[in-house]
């Protein structure tokens, strides 16, 4: 008799790494689960599909999804895994309905297998576990498997759709008031009067405070997040949207982002048509997407075309401008086309200095027809190979409180980095060359402005490992974006003293980091705190007459950075607690930006 065929389906593999050094590949593949196995193969055009993989159902231990705190670099965003054998097979599925599915159906497959009594919520990387630190890969896991989990619970209850957010990512409390957030589940809205903390409730009834930046409103007749459309930009920033379409150079490339008012979206489009003058003028267009008050068809842009859905109104200016500059010709992907990553050399304009740092000369260019800042990095300053894999990471982290990485241009020496221009320059300049005329308020503002930063950083899993204000930047509107961040740990010189292994600055780094060289985001936290005491010291050097050792010793004895004259007693106790000896007791960065947003409101 042959096997029933449970499920079938396009999805993408992590491949399994021999060593830990091996990169990470993520392939597509056809995946089938029938009532024997699970196998998956390659799809070549014209010919058979090869089998490339075949696991025996009775092998399998454990399939659960993967609550990822790392930015995951495929197209398809919804992790989840197979543990079979000795060996962890890492699945990523496009949709979090897809992922529901294929675990229900091998939970219930497998249930009556010899199964794991603990599993790992989180992916194996760089030698450990994400979630407990364990560093053997068979190490017991850190939560308890339900073999039966998807398969026994009923579907949850509806909520109003008109009070529903869905979580962005996982949200670990920090406060007995909090409420814990799982990725892609819903929750109903009980509060949205504070800039920074709504009041949600969960399927079970609980109630408590999730960051705002975590969370999305789902929107009435419309589909949840517009999952499958690579058109849709749920979290961007909109500067940044804008050269992503004028990167692509192709009239009517279009994305769909949400606004900054509540329930509301917009249609940006690139459009190269004339202007006034006659001439051609490139630019990114903005159409907000209407509402009308009643009735089923409730959706339209500039002219009232109505639609029930915006998918269904994006579908129908995909063939029409109507009343558009444009028709919606090409959508463009956040995840993939808009992050131009090499960057041809005769396409960039190198100008005057505008200064140095640890990693070279910083110069104005021009790429594009965008100003752009360029790093020049000095050979032999860092290793190049492992630094280009980081960056590209880092340069899908974008938030409006970081300085974006635009690209690198590696094909001549020395390697060049473009970053967003931000015209006021490093902080810690700024600070000094206006001593005596900043303002509580702005100095307040200075500080939300990189905590924010820094939040977003800590729930992406990224350690920035230098914070200070000669690595925060200033835009013409006086907004501070962290800069930077992660790049420490490729400095090949001596321009940092350690008094063990690892090269950083004394005077900004945590007791762990100088005795162990243990970097995490309490350590970035700790650096916060001296941040901080930059700013109300308006641009002052911390320990300014000190040596390094000098600063170590007096850590050791307890002794810590005394209170800014300009600083409120509430800003001084902030740093205080961002100078707490065990890593344990020093604030997150969302409880930092909790704390000082409600300074801020006073």
């Amino acid at each position: 008799m042959y096997p029933r065929v449970i499920l079938k389906g396009t999805m993408i593999k992590k491949s399994q790494q021999k060593k830990r050094t091996s990169p990470c590949n993520y392939k597509e593949r056809f995946f089938m689960l029938d009532t024997k196995e699970l196998k998956y193969s390659e799809r070549r055009p014209g010919k058979k599909p090869m089998m490339k993989g075949c696991i025996e159902l009775s092998r399998i231990k454990c399939a659960e999804i993967v609550c990822s705190d790392v930015p995951i670099p495929c197209i398809y965003k919804y992790p989840f895994q197979v543990f079979y054998d000795n060996y962890y097979l890492y699945i990523f599925a496009p949709d979090n309905d897809c992922r529901q599915k294929w675990v229900r159906a091998l939970k219930e497959e497998t249930k009556h297998n010899n199964l794991v009594p603990k599993y790992h919520p989180n992916f194996w990387m760089d030698g450990k576990w994400r979630c407990c630190q364990q560093t053997e890969k068979l190490a017991t896991g850190c939560h308890v498997y339900d073999p039966v989990g998807y398969a026994s619970k009923k579907p949850l209850p509806e909520l109003p759709a008109e009070e529903t957010v869905i979580a962005l990512q996982d949200y670990v409390p920090q406060g007995d008031d909090d409420l814990p957030l799982q990725k892609d589940q819903e929750y109903l809205l009980i509060k949205s009067s504070h800039p920074e903390w709504w009041s949600v409730q969960d399927n079970l009834g609980n109630v408590g405070f999730v960051p705002r930046a975590y969370v999305v409103e789902k929107l009435v007749n419309n589909l949840e997040r517009f999952e499958g459309h690579i058109w849709f930009c749920s979290v961007v920033v909109v500067h940044f949207l804008s050269f992503c379409l004028s990167l692509q150079g192709k009239e009517g490339a279009f994305m769909v982002r949400e606004s900054r008012q509540r329930g509301v979206y917009t249609v940006s489009v690139f459009t190269k048509a004339a202007g006034s003058n006659g001439e051609k003028n490139p630019r990114v267009k903005h159409y907000l997407i209407r509402q009308t008050d009643t009735g089923e068809n409730t959706f339209y842009l500039a002219e009232k075309y109505l639609f029930s859905t915006i998918p269904e109104l994006i579908l129908y200016h995909q063939h029409n401008a109507a009343g558009l500059i444009t028709r919606l010709r090409h959508p463009v992907s956040q995840d993939g086309n808009c992050y131009q990553w090499e960057v041809e050399p005769e396409e960039l304009n190198l100008g005057q200095e505008l200064g140095s740092g640890q990693f070279g000369l910083v110069l104005e260019g021009r790429w594009r027809g965008r100003k752009v800042a360029v790093k020049m990095i000095k050979e032999e300053c860092m290793s190049e190979e492992e630094f280009k894999e980081e960056a590209r990471v880092m340069m899908k982290l974008s938030h409006s409180k970081l300085v974006q990485l635009f690209g690198i241009c590696s094909q001549h020496s020395p390697m060049c980095l473009l970053f967003e221009f931000m015209e006021n320059g490093c902080l810690s300049d700024y600070l000094r060359t206006r001593k005596g005329r900043l303002s509580p308020d702005l100095m307040l503002g200075m500080c939300l402005d990189v905590s924010e930063g820094m939040a977003y950083l800590e729930s992406s899993g990224f350690i920035h490992r230098d914070l200070a204000a000669r690595n925060c930047l200033v835009s013409k509107n006086n907004e501070v974006k962290v800069s930077d961040f992660g790049m420490t740990r490729f400095v090949l010189d001596d321009q940092y003293t350690s008094s063990q292994c690892s090269k950083f600055p004394v005077k900004w780094s945590a007791p762990e980091v100088i005795r162990y060289c243990k970097f995490s985001s309490k350590s970035d936290v700790w650096s916060f705190g001296v941040l901080m005491w930059e700013v109300y010291n308006e641009g002052r050097l911390p320990y300014e007459n000190r040596s390094n050792t000098e600063v170590v010793e007096s850590l050791n004895s307890g002794l810590r950075l005394l209170k800014p004259r300009l600083a409120p007693d509430a800003v001084y106790l902030l740093m205080e607690w961002c100078w707490k000896e065990k890593p344990d007791d020093r604030p997150t960065f969302a409880q930092l930006l909790h704390e000082l947003a409600s300074l801020y409101s006073l």
